[in-house]
Formats: C-alpha cells, sequence, structure tokens
C-alpha cells in the first residue's frame, strides 16, 4: 500500500493570495472605493440604457435629469426646505417613539403577571399594519405637524417597546440570582443587571425605527401635506414626473444614511466594549 502526500503548500499558495487581495480591500479607503465604483456602474448603466433606447426615460427618468432637476432644486430651496420637514418630522416621530417605547418595555420586567396580561394586545397591536392607521391619526390630529410624527410613534413605538421587553426578559438570570442573594432589592437589580443588559438591544432597536420614523412622516405626507418629501414625490408621481420622484427618493436615502452613521456614533460611544468585542471575526 502506497501513500500519496498532496504538496499542501502549492494548493495554500492560490487561496494566500486571494486573502491578500480581499484584504487589500479590506480597509477604509478599500470598501468606499468598491462602493463609490460600484454608485458609479449603476448609473452609468442607467444613463447608457436611456441613451441608447434599452429603457424609456418616462418610465425610468435619467440620472443626468435627475441631478440637473435637484440643483435648480437645491437653488431655489425647495429641495432643502421639503428635505428638513420630512427631517423633522422622523427624528421627532424616532425619539418619541422609541423613548416611549424602551420604558413601557423595561417597565414591564417589574411584573411578570402585567407582561403576560399585556403580551397578547402587544401581538395584535404589532400585528396590525401602522399605515392603515394613518387615516384615523390624520383625522385625530389633523393635517399638520403633529398627525405626521403622530404615525411616526406609532411605528417606532411598539418596535421598542418589544426589542425592550424582550431584553430585559432575556437579561442574566444568574447576575440577578447573584445580585439577590447579596441584599439587593428589586430597584437595585434592574439598575445594576436589567438596564445595563438591555442597552445593546435598544440601541440596535435604533436603527431600525429610523426606517420607520422616516415612513412615517412619508405617509403621512402622501396622505395629507403640502410641504415634505413624501409630497414632493406623491404629487410628481401624479404628474408622472419621474426625475422628480427620484429626486426626492434618492433624499430619503441620503436622510437615512446619515442618520445610520449618527446612530453609528452613539453606539461608538455609548458601547466602546461591545464595539471591540466584535472587531475581530473568525476568516473562513
Amino acid at each position: 500500500m502506497t501513500v500519496e502526500l498532496r504538496d499542501t503548500a502549492s494548493q495554500s499558495e492560490p487561496t494566500t493570495r486571494r486573502r491578500r487581495r480581499r484584504a487589500s480591500f479590506d480597509t477604509a479607503f478599500g470598501r468606499s472605493a468598491l462602493q463609490a465604483l460600484a454608485v458609479v456602474a449603476f448609473f452609468t448603466l442607467w444613463e447608457s440604457g436611456v441613451r441608447l433606447g434599452w429603457v424609456s426615460s418616462f418610465l425610468v427618468g435619467s440620472p443626468t435629469g435627475v441631478f440637473d432637476l435637484a440643483l435648480k432644486m437645491i437653488m431655489s430651496g425647495e429641495l432643502l426646505s421639503d428635505t428638513w420637514y420630512t427631517l423633522f418630522e422622523a427624528i421627532l416621530g424616532f425619539v418619541i417613539g422609541t423613548i416611549v417605547g424602551s420604558l413601557l418595555g423595561l417597565a414591564l420586567w417589574y411584573s411578570i403577571f402585567v407582561a403576560r396580561l399585556v403580551e397578547p394586545f402587544i401581538v395584535a397591536i404589532n400585528s396590525v399594519p401602522k399605515i392603515a392607521l394613518a387615516p384615523i391619526i390624520i383625522l385625530w390630529f389633523g393635517t399638520g405637524l403633529v398627525s405626521k410624527v403622530a404615525l411616526s410613534v406609532s411605528l417606532t413605538a411598539i418596535v421598542a417597546l418589544i426589542a425592550a421587553y424582550q431584553a430585559a426578559k432575556d437579561a442574566d438570570a444568574d447576575l440577578q440570582s447573584l445580585l439577590i442573594s447579596m441584599g439587593a432589592n428589586k430597584h437595585q437589580v434592574f439598575w445594576k443587571a436589567v438596564a445595563p443588559s438591555t442597552l445593546p438591544s435598544i440601541i440596535a432597536t435604533f436603527r431600525i425605527n429610523i426606517g420607520f420614523g422616516l415612513v412615517g412622516a412619508v405617509v403621512g405626507e402622501f396622505i395629507s401635506s403640502q410641504r415634505g418629501l413624501g409630497h414632493l414625490i406623491y404629487t410628481a408621481s401624479s404628474l408622472y414626473d419621474l426625475n422628480t420622484v427620484w429626486v426626492g427618493l434618492f433624499m430619503l436615502m441620503i436622510i437615512g444614511f446619515i442618520l445610520y452613521y449618527v446612530i453609528n456614533v452613539i453606539e461608538r460611544t455609548a458601547l466602546p466594549w461591545k464595539l471591540s468585542s466584535t472587531s475581530h471575526q473568525v476568516q473562513v
């Protein structure tokens, strides 16, 4: 019987080269360059398709048309005004909804009986599409700023409540038992063990609620508004003005990106230990 020995060194060379190439791009500059290249390629393909007649500019617009229109709207102040109005509604709804929902979710930890009692109602409320509540909210709060903020709150509060409640339930039971054995009361257990352990989950919920806050504001503007990006998109789509629709959509993307970056800064500031513990990953 003969034993064949494989040349593992020669086999590992291609893998090593691939890892080196990947590592050369796995930097802040490399990732940014690839992302910028992807954006440029997307808009180039889009513009080429329109100019060559592959797609209709009436149905999809064109990058040059979107850029020219956005520049004109910025110079006139219309786009900045609508963007600020939608951003203010979304941030206000996000802050109120997230704070109220998180506090209610954490408060349920204090009583298992109350938590089990209200849990079916929470599930029922969460199963209802909040967009369906928009006409009722508009009817209750009118067509002004309050109704858009209320709709954003209705979207963000329930998400924050469920996340905070689940995180509180999953808090380290051994640590809580240790504190109780050392004579800690319920309030001390909450502030020393439960609240700190729920902070990562609550901050992670910020990322989801940023999107929901924008959705609530835009949907409210769709239904009844004279300002905002939602009003801009709805009016432009009614007139089949695709370039204006894209201007509004791209502004919403930019807002979401900026707010997501702000959340990352908050997380790095509030939870430096979490960043350091997740900075190293196993490479397969």
